[in-house]
């Protein structure tokens, strides 16, 4: 979907931005401090999080309970122990101009009270792009190290950071307080990665594409051997838990650092006000390829530490710090190729194969190019909302401008148009897969008269060999099955053998024991361990059998709503199958998603038009502005009305559509699923799709042959909501609604999102609106909050 500027945006249409951007924020958090593989430039981050914070500062009642801006980071891996921070780890904001530096000043000053607001004094240090870690002493002595996780929980990786030259085991000098955590960042110098990356050669594996990548995957490793064979560096310049002050300063607190054995930072500068900070932000920029280490922006701090508490927290971010980033880094080249690759879900992403070009001291040969739109010019900037590029499209042979912003990801920001051949056409996108089937690949909303999904996939699923190896990995992954010993590797093994095909296959590889055992990799020891780890999941638990599946749109808290819900495997096909012939119409989906008609007025419209008569014949004269007014249908407000003249300039067509739509409405069983709530229409309408294939209904049939998915744990049987649908609507006084849910569900209800004819009770609260309309007009019993507790006690 086009993403639309921040200051036109719906209340309806925030909603569904907050949600993706939650979503997509996740990922990428996941991707880049889970994975040590960022799908994302820092800059198209920032954009995300930037984004986030504008809708919800427009819209503050509509702040998620999972919004991005109430945490940092990722959870922390399940290969390590977990070790929860005594004091959490924050994230910094970010400031991308000098205005921003003098905006964060200014904001700090007033919020002291400062009369004089001419000068703060602040420390400014390089911003270490490697990996942050948490390291406790307790008497002078390392007790463990963490990594910074999701600020709250970190990975303990302390036989790793044993390892580690910069960090001592045993504090040096004295006055250390008795509990020290020591904060700071591990990073690879830039000699340290080439001559890994020489390493890597030699040996014929992988290259790693940056120093930070490498520093994380080198301190994350399972065998500390592997890690001190590696030169990571550290640099302290925080701190965590400690048992007594040890400074007043920032400075003062890193130079103890200094007399107590940790390496610090000799290019940290005090300040006295925002030219200082600036002029050494710019000379950083300026000695930045000389540092020999990588660096993404300077950290600035308030130095009085007094200050510092005064100033506090504002959600996840002190108010007393602030990174400011530098631009990214440019070089021009020629777009060579554009190459499309299909993912798990389908996706048809296309990369750009470009002349090598070295940019600030790598060596890019691709970049990304994110969907079709983004190729043709039309795709909208994440913050501004204006189109890319200037709206210039790109084409293979254009002298382009690469970016790698954040030194991670290439990108393309702008093409020579003035160098463009005159023979050179505009790009055509694939409408077809490139897998050997040749299958359509689709946008949806192709035929609906919305808003375009911007990816356009393969519909082979399981039938496409490019989906079936990613879906099979999603299969084996944490958090579906979760086999043992399954990985990548092994899957593309087995794929490339032959042998596993979809998931079924998996719980047949004994039957080929003799054909693996003696190949590399496959002795008859880790045969056992893997066949003992697929049979210990022959039985699994239903959610996690649900999201093994893959369906698009549903996701590991989906597939735990659809478990709770249906409690079986039985009783969820059983719905599926009821819901699968009672979809809406195209004619309704149409109308559903034209904006600025609301749900009420299409309601109202479709009852009236189910019993008109058609128009004899269209004319000139049918005018539909007209004709809608002479309805007299009060709920059809004049927004409503502009968007029908806008779309169905004829009165003839707008009523044939109208009755379409009326007689196509989604049914009862429909409704219900769709109006679990965690569902929506969405996720409905990929569960129905993905069992509508002929091909994916197979394969689930033959998994069931190999597996069986257990039943949800059952909630309460004899407490007075068991088996009734309840819905919450308005503010809830003396718990969240998140908190009314769970207990609703804990006593053996279903908690839907809609009110329908199947909805048993509706908790209101102050600010109730449509679905106490809708409860009132179904004759559905409603309560107060404290009738619900009274009900449920």
């Amino acid at each position: 979907m086009t993403k639309l500027p921040v200051d036109s945006l719906t209340k309806e249409q925030a909603v569904h931005e907050l949600e993706r951007l939650a979503r997509e924020i996740s990922e990428n958090r996941r991707a880049y401090f889970e994975e040590d593989a960022p799908t994302l430039s820092d800059a198209e981050y920032d954009a995300l999080e930037r984004r986030n914070r504008l809708i919800e500062q427009r819209f503050p009642a509509l702040v998620r309970t999972d919004s991005p801006s109430t945490s940092v980071g990722s959870a922390a891996s399940t290969k390590f122990t977990k070790i929860t921070h005594q004091v959490s780890m924050l994230s910094l904001d970010n400031a991308f101009n000098d205005g921003d530096v003098a905006d964060f000043l200014g904001r700090a000053q007033r919020f002291l009270g400062f009369e004089d607001q001419s000068a703060l004094a602040c420390t400014a240090e390089p911003k270490i792009d490697g990996l942050s870690l948490s390291v406790r002493y307790e008497k002078g002595q390392l007790k463990h190290a963490v990594t910074r996780g999701d600020g709250k929980e970190g990975e303990d990786v302390t036989a790793n950071v044993l390892t580690i030259g910069d960090i001592p085991r045993q504090l040096d000098g004295e006055g250390w307080p008795e509990i020290l955590e020591v904060r700071g960042e591990v990073y690879l110098s830039h000699a340290a990665f080439e001559a890994l990356n020489q390493a890597q050669t030699e040996a014929g594996l992988p290259l790693y594409a940056n120093p930070r990548n490498a520093a994380a995957g080198s301190l994350r490793q399972l065998d500390p051997a592997i890690t001190a064979q590696r030169p990571l560096s550290f640099y302290a310049y925080a701190w965590g838990e400690v048992s007594s002050p040890f400074a007043t300063t920032q400075m003062g607190a890193v130079a103890s650092f200094a007399r107590w054995g940790f390496k610090t930072n000799a290019d940290m500068k005090l300040c006295a006000d925002t030219a200082g900070l600036l002029a050494h932000y710019q000379d950083l920029g300026l000695r930045r390829a000389e540092l020999g280490y990588d660096i993404d922006g300077v950290v600035y701090k308030v130095n009085d530490l007094a200050l510092q508490a005064r100033l506090g927290i504002v959600t996840r971010f002190p108010r007393w710090a602030i990174a400011h980033k530098f631009p990214p880094e440019r070089a021009i080249t020629i777009l060579d190729a554009i190459d499309i690759q299909v993912g798990r879900t389908g996706a048809l992403t296309p990369v750009a194969r470009v002349r090598p070009v070295t940019v600030g001291g790598v060596v890019v040969s691709n970049a990304t190019l994110h969907n079709e739109d983004f190729i043709a010019g039309i795709a909208l900037d994440r913050v501004t909302g204006q189109p890319v590029r200037g709206g210039k499209d790109l084409r293979i042979g254009d002298h382009i401008v690469i970016q790698r912003a954040g030194d991670v990801i290439p990108q393309i920001v702008d093409i020579l148009v003035d160098k463009r051949e005159a023979s050179s056409e505009p790009f055509a996108f694939p409408k077809v897969c490139p897998c050997p089937l040749q299958t359509p690949a689709i946008r949806g909303g192709d035929d609906l008269g919305g808003d375009l999904d911007v990816v356009r996939r393969c519909t082979g699923e399981f039938a496409c060999p490019f989906q079936r190896l990613r879906h099979l990995e999603l299969f084996v992954s944490r958090k579906a099955f979760d086999i043992d010993g399954l990985g990548p590797r092994q899957l593309q093994d087995f794929f490339d053998w032959g042998l596993v095909k979809e998931p079924a296959d998996i719980f047949k590889l004994g039957d080929h024991r003799a054909l693996l055992e003696g190949r590399d990799g496959y002795g008859q020891t880790s045969l056992n361990n893997l066949f003992a780890a697929i049979d210990q999941r022959r039985d699994i638990d239903l959610a996690r059998f649900i999201f093994g599946l893959g369906v698009r749109h549903v996701g590991e808290t989906t597939s735990g709503v659809l478990a709770r819900a249906f409690g079986s495997w039985t009783a969820f096909k059983a719905a599926i199958d009821l819901a699968q012939d009672q979809r809406a119409n195209e004619a309704y989906r149409q109308l559903e998603a034209m904006q600025g008609l609301g749900p009420r007025a299409l309601e109202v419209l479709l009852d009236w038009a189910a019993n008109a008569e058609m128009p004899q014949q269209s004319s000139l004269f049918d005018d539909v502005a007209e004709n809608l007014a002479k309805l007299r249908l009060s709920e059809v407000a004049m927004p409503a009305r502009k968007a029908l003249i806008q779309v169905f300039p004829d009165w003839a067509d707008l009523v044939s559509t109208l009755k379409s739509a009326a007689a196509g409405r989604p049914r009862e069983d429909y409704i219900s699923l769709a109006a679990i709530d965690g569902m929506g229409p969405v996720a409905c309408d990929a569960l129905l799709d993905f069992f509508a294939e002929p091909h994916n209904r197979d394969a689930v049939n033959r998994l069931l042959e190999q597996v069986r998915p257990r039943d949800a744990e059952a909630p309460v049987s004899d407490s007075p909501v068991t088996g009734l649908t309840i819905v919450f609507t308005g503010s809830l006084e003396t718990m969240t609604r998140d908190e009314a849910k769970a207990q609703a569900i804990r006593l053996g209800a279903k908690v839907a999102g809609s009110v329908s004819a199947k909805t048993d009770i509706v908790v209101a609260g102050p600010g109730a609106g449509s679905k106490l309309a809708k409860a009132s007009e179904l004759g559905v019993r409603v309560m107060t909050e404290a009738e619900w507790a009274a009900f449920v006690s």
